[in-house]
């Protein structure tokens, strides 16, 4: 690292101590972005991106729900507003366990940069709360959900922040979550994302995560002459964006053999096709139940039950051409990294925010892997919501072929505005410089244009 990253880290890590993911996050751009402030100073000497770094406003709060037993629950809300310079914030609201101040300032920090590259005027935010919806009633999600928008309505609107879903906030969430902000501003605006459709909701919106990131992995392996027929890819989650990612996988062609949940993960040779894709959606969006009924259902699947012991995950080590994290940040450590290059897979498109540990960047960085990071990759869903806005605003609903064809010609941009960055400063083909360096240099500019607010 340089004088300069050290000293950044050093500070950010002082400031806030205990939150590595955060950490981490800044650091890889950091480290794409040295390239740029020695060829451009006023950026450096403007401290643009130690003001990035520091979120505009954090919000945190209480919230109290009863339970179906009459039992009063008390969860912590959070909303991290950390940078408009290019439009309001945006991104989406997290709902589980692990959640706390440290990962949602990764996430929104990743968002600032992914939002810019999407070509679309929003800024970055996220959110969330430590409650699981996992295993809850609908009524008890419904009164967690209407106790949450309680004390965040104060704090969004179409204009000023407007949230999405994320992990464990789907459909239904949002739903609940429309239901009491509409309540309480007695007004009906666009102000979340991820609507049904019947409310101002987008079509293609729940598929944009996953189908983006296959465009995104079909664009990098355009730039060798190749497409996705016949390629043999892992999956790994089983919830919105895996889903969407292996839909989109079979429809250009290729075969998905694997997908997991937090108990384990299941291996069909033989291919996830469609009709056992539709048994995963019902299984995941309507049953809520655990892909290990997936073998049971289909025994030439195997199931592998998680193995705390071990110091890889062995969905990762299994022969394929193509990977596509999309569960969690930080799933693939550097030993499956390199499991995955030794079993010869040579694209990666990333569905989930940062899920690989910086030593594994570096191993497909090392290996000639096609490697899309997250920022770039899975900005579908963020455009989509985009678009969704877009929508809102016009009062109309554009038809499914028109959204997905603005989903690809995004995915296309971003892929694009990835390879002249990375070129244009020295990194020819390196996707994580190209992306962070893209994103930067939009909200950086809007922030000098703005001066210092």
């Amino acid at each position: 690292m340089s004088g300069y990253v050290d000293t950044l880290m050093e500070s950010v890590q002082a400031k806030d101590p205990a939150q590595p993911e955060f950490h981490q996050a800044v650091q890889e751009v950091a480290e794409s972005v040295q390239i740029v402030y020695d060829k451009h100073p006023i950026y450096k000497k403007s401290a643009v991106l130690e003001r990035i770094i520091e979120p505009e406003r954090v919000i945190l709060f209480r919230v109290p729900w009863v339970d179906d037993q009459g039992d009063v629950q008390v969860n912590r809300g959070f909303r991290i507003e950390m940078n408009s310079a290019i439009g309001p914030y945006k991104g989406g609201l997290r709902f589980h366990p692990s959640v706390n101040l440290g990962i949602l300032k990764f996430l929104a920090f990743e968002q600032v940069f992914k939002n810019a590259l999407t070509t679309l005027p929003m800024g970055g935010g996220k959110g969330g709360s430590d409650f699981d919806p996992k295993g809850k009633s609908d009524d008890e999600v419904m009164r967690f959900c209407q106790a949450f928008m309680a004390e965040l309505y104060r704090h969004i609107g179409q204009f000023r922040d407007v949230p999405a879903g994320d992990i464990g906030v789907g459909g239904r969430e949002i739903g609940f979550l429309f239901g009491m902000y509409k309540k309480l501003q007695n007004e009906f605006t666009g102000v979340l994302t991820g609507k049904g459709l019947n409310w101002g909701g987008s079509l293609i919106r729940p598929e944009a995560t996953g189908y983006g990131a296959v465009y995104f992995a079909a664009e990098m392996l355009g730039t060798r002459g190749e497409t996705l027929e016949g390629k043999t890819c892992l999956v790994s989650g089983s919830g919105n964006v895996a889903q969407y990612t292996a839909e989109k996988i079979l429809d250009m062609g290729g075969k998905v053999l694997t997908c997991s949940d937090s108990n384990g993960y299941i291996y069909d040779e033989e291919g996830i096709d469609r009709d056992k894709l539709a048994f995963i959606m019902d299984l995941k969006n309507n049953r809520r139940g655990r892909v290990s009924e997936y073998a049971e259902k289909y025994p030439g699947a195997v199931y592998t039950a998680v193995d705390a012991s071990l110091d890889h995950n062995p969905l990762w080590n299994h022969a394929a051409d193509c990977a596509f994290p999309s569960a969690t940040q930080n799933e693939v450590n550097a030993v499956d990294a390199q499991n995955l290059v030794d079993n010869g897979v040579y694209v990666i498109s990333e569905g989930a925010n940062m899920p690989t540990v910086p030593e594994g960047v570096e191993i497909f960085l090392d290996n000639d892997v096609l490697y899309g990071l997250g920022k770039a990759a899975n900005a579908g869903g963020v455009a989509v919501s985009g678009l969704e806005m877009s929508q809102n605003s016009l009062r109309l609903s554009w038809p499914r072929e028109e959204v997905d064809q603005r989903l690809q010609n995004i995915m296309k941009s971003i892929h694009k505005q990835c390879l002249d960055a990375a070129a244009a400063y020295g990194k020819p083909g390196n996707y994580v410089h190209g992306a962070n360096i893209a994103g930067f240099l939009k909200v950086a500019d809007s922030m000098l244009d703005q001066g210092v607010v």
